[in-house]
């Protein structure tokens, strides 16, 4: 009887010699169904990172580097310093119950990088249990990728995804495997901790961590497994639904593989901390015994002969062992993702203590696979997942019915363990591998004690090197202070509304200046009063009054012409009291061009007073000059296609202040673009990232009402966070360039 451990290194051994003749006899003689494979686009873990993994992270706690035994920062929290040879390796250290050690010191450890010792430099051991800290603000609701990013940072926030593997899960399985996962996500996890949840086909860019535990469990709820069925539910599976079932196993294997290494890769953009991927999986199927063989999936399984000959049974075994090699080659590539971004992958087995790997209707009219068959297969599939946990730090939950204790091991996992830094004396720039070996000293290692780390990391290129130390390029002026006017405002700021000022031309040579506010949000467990209108009072540099109303009242004085949309006359009867604002108001008039004083006045509903009064100085733009010029752009929103055709046809619509939309939201961008004379500049619009980088064009086209020009833009294919929005106008007087920064929440 082997022991684990020895398990362990004999299944390693297997996997290095099958890739390995695998590999050389693909190059001799190809491999048929692989060419099939290629033929599928592949998720990479290169294209989805920014850099090969170093081993100093970047995103570590600043603060200076503290040597010796518990090297922490002010709030007890570990901090390191970073650099280009420093790593960093988590270890964990379990008896032989699996509980957690932690009264292990420096001098009883010893590291080792490609089989030479190390210097440990800093040591401490890290505590985490997801919950805040007695006197901390409360855990922070993570509404797009940046609040992800940077909760993520944070060394007591435990990271988790669910890869909910639905093409290699029974329905039967993942059905029982709900109540588990949901009582782990129930029981183990904190308010601070972050979790994803996606299936093989989910693309990474639309993963999205969150704290809402209740959602995360509503998506367990409807995880439905469907090992071997191939029915096609979307157009991607439709294109190969007549594939052999054979050929459509593989391509089910490659679909799985690239979402664990797209998964490892996005888990490892977080931090470079140690992360958990729950893999919920059966395994992968290499191999279909000859009664489940088809050769057009679609179609109704027929009768086949199956030769049970010793010659036969051999040559089979053969074919198994030579496909297991080729997927075992393929695994590699997700070995590599996980450890280059130090994610451990813990694989759960649906099954249990499973006593078959096929179901007795599995080869439809004939008759079920072997015993024999079955067993090398139910081992096959085990090994698949024993080895992916082995091979990146996790831990294999198969074979048991104690699933529930196997899930919580993996919070122990994440709570307790040790952190260790050091600067490797080789100082790689080789853009390789490097194995790392930890392992106890003198008495400690006579306890008996399981120690596991990451298994190395990828070291930097000289190209890598030479980028990071010229620095990230600084992001242009304009887009930080877009980006800044979205920057969320809060209640408990001491703010009530958030008001969006644009201009346009007006008449006379005067600029029409249009004021939008509406109220914010209410904060959950914050009693507040609500506001009820704004009052606005503008004056020019001289002090001479320009403008004077309030809304949702009518203008009490307005310019000597009143603008359209200020309202009705001063002589309008006005409300004593205004009712709490649940919509956009809008005040415009016209103005000369230069500084202008505005003075804001929030006043509360039902008469309750003054909430809040601030005072802005605006330069008022002349939009009259000989040369290209644009309006500021206004932005309104709608859910339904309906509601979206009634703003394009409105000239008076309001225009939102607000800049967080959802993705199941449509934007209309309406502006106006000046050329001298009668010159119509040409005018363009494209979609940036928050650096500023072009990431598509967007289409221009004239506006049906309100502005000469709009933009059509869906949020729908867009993922999480902060993009620009940038409208250029080009004419022989010059150019014109505004800026719409907008924030995308799920």
């Amino acid at each position: 009887m082997l022991s684990s451990r020895q398990g362990s290194e004999r299944r390693r051994d297997v996997v290095r010699t099958r890739a390995s003749v695998a590999i050389l006899l693909a190059a001799l003689v190809g491999v048929g169904a692989a060419a099939q494979q290629n033929s599928l686009p592949q998720q990479s873990d290169r294209a989805q990172s920014s850099g090969a993994a170093q081993p100093a992270t970047a995103s570590q706690p600043s603060g200076a580097a503290q040597q010796g035994d518990g090297a922490q920062g002010v709030d007890g929290q570990p901090v390191f310093r970073g650099g280009i040879n420093f790593v960093r390796v988590d270890v964990i250290v379990s008896d032989k119950k699996q509980q957690p050690v932690t009264d292990l010191k420096q001098t009883d450890f010893e590291v080792l990088e490609d089989g030479k010792p190390q210097k440990i430099e800093q040591f401490t051991v890290v505590k985490v249990d997801g919950n805040p800290k007695p006197g901390e603000p409360p855990v922070r609701e993570i509404r797009n990728r940046d609040d992800e990013e940077a909760e993520a940072q944070a060394e007591d926030v435990r990271i988790y995804a669910i890869l909910l593997d639905d093409y290699h899960v029974r329905r039967a399985n993942s059905i029982s495997i709900r109540k588990p996962l949901i009582d782990f996500i129930q029981k183990s996890l904190r308010p601070k901790d972050m979790i994803a949840i996606m299936y093989p086909l989910t693309p990474v860019t639309d993963l999205d961590f969150t704290r809402d535990f209740n959602k995360v469990i509503g998506a367990i709820n409807n995880f439905e497994g469907r090992k071997y069925d191939y029915t096609p539910r979307n157009t991607i599976e439709e294109t190969y639904a007549r594939y052999p079932t054979e050929t459509i196993e593989k391509i089910r294997n490659d679909v799985v593989m690239g979402a664990l290494r797209g998964l490892s890769v996005r888990l490892g953009s977080m931090r470079e901390g140690r992360k958990s991927l729950i893999f919920v999986s059966e395994g992968l199927t290499a191999t279909l015994p000859p009664q489940m063989r088809r050769g057009d999936a679609s179609a109704p399984q027929g009768p086949t002969i199956v030769d049970n000959s010793p010659i036969a049974q051999g040559r089979e075994q053969t074919y198994e062992w030579f496909e297991q090699g080729d997927l075992y080659s393929r695994m590699r590539d997700v070995f590599t993702a996980a450890n280059r971004n130090n994610t451990a992958i813990y694989s759960l087995d649906p099954r249990g203590l499973a006593p078959f790997e096929y179901d007795i209707n599995d080869g439809g009219i004939n008759a079920p696979p072997s015993f024999e068959t079955d067993r090398r297969a139910l081992q096959a599939t085990q090994d698949t997942l024993r080895t992916l946990s082995e091979e990146t730090d996790g831990r294999a939950i198969t074979n048991r019915n104690t699933l529930g204790e196997g899930l919580a091991q993996i919070a122990r996992d994440s709570s307790f363990y040790y952190l260790i830094g050091y600067n490797s004396s080789q100082a790689p720039s080789d853009g390789k591998f490097h194995e790392i070996k930890v392992r106890l000293k003198d008495t400690a290692a006579k306890r008996g004690l399981d120690v596991r780390a990451r298994r190395g990391y990828w070291a930097a290129t000289v190209q890598d090197i030479q980028k990071m130390t010229k620095g990230t390029p600084e992001v242009a002026k304009p887009v930080q202070q877009a980006l800044a006017s979205i920057a969320p405002v809060t209640k408990t700021a001491g703010k009530y509304i958030q008001t969006w000022i644009g201009t346009e031309r007006g008449a006379n040579g005067k600029t029409r200046i249009t004021l939008v506010w509406e109220p914010l949000p209410p904060t959950p467990g914050v009693r507040r009063d609500a506001p009820g209108r704004v009052s606005v009072l503008a004056a020019d540099q001289k002090g001479d009054l320009v403008f004077r109303g309030r809304a949702p009242d009518a203008a009490l004085a307005a310019n000597t012409a009143a603008a359209p949309g200020a309202g009705t006359s001063a002589a309008a009867p006005r409300s004593l009291a205004a009712p709490a604002a649940t919509t956009p108001q809008k005040l415009v008039f016209d103005a000369p061009p230069g500084k202008m004083e505005l003075r804001l006045t929030v006043e509360g509903a039902g008469g309750v007073g003054t909430l809040d009064q601030e005072t802005r100085t605006i330069d008022v733009p002349d939009l009259t000059a000989p040369q290209a010029a644009l309006s500021t752009p206004r932005v309104y929103h709608a859910r339904t296609a309906r509601d979206f055709q009634a703003i394009v046809a409105d000239p008076a619509a309001v225009p939102v202040a607000s800049r967080e939309f959802s993705r199941t939201e449509r934007l209309l961008i309406r502006f106006d673009a000046y050329g001298p004379g009668n010159e119509q500049p040409m005018v363009a619009a494209a979609l940036l990232n928050r650096a500023g980088n072009k990431m598509s064009d967007l289409p221009v086209t004239p506006a049906k009402a309100g502005g000469t020009h709009q933009v059509d833009l869906s949020l729908s294919s867009i993922p999480a966070g902060e993009y620009l929005v940038e409208i250029t106008a080009k004419g022989t007087g010059g150019d014109a360039k505004e800026l719409v920064a907008v924030r995308v929440v799920s």
